[in-house]
């Protein structure tokens, strides 16, 4: 982690700040190392309320961001901010995304082809079987499950997407080191292995009620739709399918007998618009995802990045010295070294001898 990081990670300790007026302090001094020495008037003109400001003054005081840093490290936790290459592009998308996410695992681009499968805690016996459907289907043509490691729907999605040895993506009402249910550290551990747990939570946070409904907020921002499998009247998970609406998502609701309290909600959804579930095919359908293997692999052999994006436009023409490269590009060698050597793996350029690189013909008319 750079050390800029640890001045976003300070920020998202101080309660009452939010993404809002993190964008507002961000704004206003156009560096958190600089906000975060800055004198209470400044953050007050900055748009910081009081209580925020109090908040704040009291934490900075207490608070050693070095060692917060040192233990996130400690604990195999890597932190994104809105300014990393790596922060999730859907999420990212959506309206005042989390400032900062810690993560547990590993958060891969296979993971942007995802979808949220969620619901009941008391799932019946249909939807027992119609999650595992689902999940294995989904999970076994590429797709990644996200959801939220809840008893019921959430914890059966994450079991099948493994179980069909897929990806799956475990967004927490908690910090990541704080496993919620705790019956669910085993499944949890499992996730870990192959994909991700994922919260905006600090290191430590606990599984309180009102950290439940933004936590789905960012199940339905990492993913391309929202499918909602069982839900009562009040259930959390017409709260996700609410955000992905709101997040310009595609919602898919399973029908189910109109007299089951446990497909109130989804009848409902159906009846406002939702796509009608029949078969898991309709979600490969309907987000055009039935080539998902052939899509990944183009999106191998494309610029991942801006970095990638530059070194392809200068060696359009003609091989160059990586120096060169560096001059052209106004990137630092480490980087260029770095992302020629990944370039390299994913078949976009090719080591012609001498530290000299040219562009595969192909990829360049692309």
């Amino acid at each position: 982690m750079s050390d800029q990081k640890k001045y976003w990670i300070g920020f998202n300790l101080v309660k009452g700040i939010g993404a809002v007026r993190f964008q507002q302090i961000l704004s206003f001094f156009g560096d958190l190392s600089i906000a975060w020495d800055a004198p209470a008037k400044a953050l007050q003109e900055a748009g910081l309320p009081q209580r925020a400001l109090d908040n704040f003054l009291k934490l900075r005081q207490d608070v050693d961001l070095d060692r917060v840093y040192q233990s996130i490290f400690d604990a195999d936790v890597t932190v994104l901010t809105l300014l990393d290459e790596a922060y999730p592009h859907l999420l990212k998308e959506i309206d005042q995304p989390p400032p900062v996410i810690y993560i547990r695992g590993e958060w891969t681009p296979a993971d942007e082809f995802a979808v949220a499968l969620v619901g009941t805690r008391r799932v019946t016996a249909y939807g027992q079987q119609v999650t595992r459907d689902i999940s294995l289907f989904l999970a076994g043509h590429g797709v990644t499950i996200v959801s939220g490691l809840a008893r019921g729907v959430d914890a059966l999605a994450h079991q099948h997407a493994l179980q069909a040895g897929g990806r799956t993506i475990a967004v927490l009402g908690s910090g990541v080191d704080v496993i919620y249910p705790p019956e669910h550290r085993k499944l949890a551990e499992a996730i870990i292995k192959n994909g991700a747990i994922i919260s905006d939570y600090p290191l430590g946070t606990q599984p309180e009620g009102a950290n439940f409904p933004p936590r789905n907020r960012i199940i339905s921002g990492l993913s391309l739709a929202t499918i909602v499998v069982e839900a009562g009247d009040r259930s959390g998970a017409l709260i996700t399918a609410d955000f992905a609406v709101n997040q310009g998502r595609e919602v898919f609701a399973l029908p189910g007998n109109v007299l089951s309290p446990a497909s109130r909600g989804t009848n409902r959804l159906i009846q406002k618009g939702a796509h009608a579930l029949v078969s898991p095919q309709d979600v490969l359908d309907v987000l055009d995802l039935n080539q998902l293997e052939s899509i990944k692999t183009a999106r191998q052999v494309l610029p991942a990045n801006t970095t990638e994006a530059k070194i392809l436009q200068v060696l359009e023409f003609e091989p160059l010295h990586i120096d060169q490269i560096c001059i052209e590009t106004a990137l630092a060698v480490e980087t260029v070294s770095a992302a020629l050597t990944m370039m390299e793996l994913k078949g976009m350029v090719q080591h012609v001898g001498g530290m000299r690189y040219t562009a595969i013909r192909e990829m360049s008319r692309k």
